[in-house]
């Protein structure tokens, strides 16, 4: 399993626009292969400031999704809203760990 949290934080009074935006952004990812699930999350002490989770079965799942044109037109909006400012991290299980 593979996870992406994606951080994107909204100017004062555009609150509503970027969480519209995000959704959008979901409700596309939910059609692709490999989307296991998301969720949105407000941060309780930055206004504005939003996180979405987003796992995927394979890397290459969301790798793809990130290609994806209709996916880039509304990274595009939302850049338009908020600025270059989304950013993310990505995260797996650990595999093969040793522990003594």
């Amino acid at each position: 399993m593979f996870k992406v949290m994606i951080k994107r934080t909204a100017p004062s009074g555009k609150e509503k626009a970027l969480l519209d935006l995000i959704t959008q952004v979901r409700v596309m990812a939910s059609g692709q292969e490999g989307y296991i699930s998301g969720e949105t999350l407000l941060s309780t002490g930055h206004p504005g400031e939003y996180l979405v989770v987003s796992v995927w079965d394979r890397e290459i799942d969301w790798k793809k999704w990130c290609a994806n044109e209709k996916r880039i037109a509304l990274q595009a909006k939302i850049d338009a809203l908020i600025g270059p400012t989304t950013t993310y991290t990505t995260y797996q299980y650990p595999h093969n760990i040793h522990t003594v």
